[in-house]
């Protein structure tokens, strides 16, 4: 098995995390319609806040191993994840087949962006 030093881990870690804050802030007002939109933009700002908090240092720690295109292809993947799971369990809504074949083709181009 590979050893991976901690600029490796790091970085997936942190932009897992704070993909959860993001998704958050950009879908979770989704669940409270009747609120005011004003609110739900301060609330996402509140929220948002603690992402850039995660996202910055993962960056920055994984500048040291990966380059930044890699980055961010690893924080689109996360990103598909995370949603995934906000959408079913959340906002319980249904990810259909078509959904599964789209993101699965988005981690197939991002298999090549890690290609050596």
């Amino acid at each position: 098995m590979p050893s991976f030093s901690p600029a490796a881990l790091w970085p997936i870690l942190l932009l897992s995390l704070s993909n959860v804050f993001m998704t958050f802030a950009w879908y979770g007002h989704l669940k409270y319609k009747t609120s005011a939109l004003w609110i739900a933009i301060v609330a996402s700002w509140g929220i948002a806040f603690f992402e850039y908090c995660l996202a910055v240092p993962a960056n920055r720690i994984g500048a040291e191993v990966y380059s930044a295109a890699q980055l961010k292809t690893m924080q689109e993947v996360i990103t598909l994840i995370v949603f995934s799971g906000f959408s079913v369990f959340f906002l319980k809504e249904s990810l259909t087949i078509n959904h599964a074949i789209g993101f699965a083709l988005i981690a197939a181009g991002a298999a090549f962006v890690f290609r050596g």
